[in-house]
């Protein structure tokens, strides 16, 4: 291989579309930008959003609700996937993590009453929910909060 043999892949490099180049082009004329108006001008359009003077759609709607940057969230665990655990293992938020089941982008985990857990295993995390904590309990494993 040479320098000078070295080529773009295919369909990499298309050529420019060769506007006002006369009436047989298609693109001759007015180059596709039809006749007078906003349009055909040099730097002619509008900014998005514009409707044309009239009161644009997001100033007509009214403001709702607010983002509260103190908020904690969480990751969410539903007890049914749980169930991909040994029996006795201790399931904590980094091997959850491992596994995929949470992202760990949120500020801890939280573990859902929803499903069936089958096995008895030590579960540690940030919260439960009652109903989670009394499932966990109820198949002889433990509901750890991690402080």
């Amino acid at each position: 291989m040479r320098i000078h043999t070295l080529q773009p892949a295919v369909g990499a490099v298309k050529s420019d579309k060769r506007l006002g180049r006369g009436i047989g082009s298609g693109l001759g004329k007015t180059s596709g930008k039809g006749h007078k108006g906003q349009w055909a001008r040099s730097g002619g359009g509008v900014r998005p959003g514009f409707e044309g003077g009239q009161t644009p759609l997001a100033r007509r709607l009214p403001k709702r609700g607010f983002n509260n940057k103190f908020a904690v969230k969480y990751d969410i665990v539903n007890l049914d996937a749980l169930n991909v655990f040994e029996e006795g293992t201790v399931v904590t938020p980094e091997l959850l993590a491992e596994l995929r089941i949470v992202t760990n982008k949120n500020n801890g985990v939280k573990v859902l009453g929803n499903g069936q857990l089958t096995k008895k295993l030590t579960v540690k995390a940030d919260k439960f929910s009652a109903s989670a904590k009394a499932a966990i309990e109820a198949a002889g494993g433990v509901a750890e909060v991690i402080e």
